[in-house]
């Protein structure tokens, strides 16, 4: 069998619940903000809909997102210049992570 979605039996289409839960975390908004957002969007929800969204699916984005972050040690940037010191030029680089 394949695995079960995360968001199965829920009411409300997936991408809105990730939009909610995204709008709440991203903009530190109210849950009652984040429902007159979806009010206007002509999705009636309750804010207490909205916190049991956030609680359960924060850490499952939370975790599909590390994945998409910049692992330290995989690109290097060389910074470098000349430099006058005492008279005389150098060639001063740097490696930057």
């Amino acid at each position: 069998m394949p695995p079960r979605s995360a968001f199965a039996g829920f009411r409300f289409p997936s991408e809105m619940i990730v939009v909610a839960v995204r709008w709440y975390l991203r903009f530190n908004l109210s849950y009652r903000d984040v429902e007159e957002l979806l009010v206007e969007r002509g999705i009636e929800v309750d804010h207490v809909t909205v916190y049991r969204w956030v609680q359960r699916f924060t850490p499952l984005l939370a975790d599909v997102a590390r994945y998409c972050r910049h692992s330290p040690g995989d690109r290097w940037f060389v910074d470098e210049t000349y430099v006058k010191v005492n008279g005389v030029w150098r060639y001063v680089y740097r490696a930057i992570d």
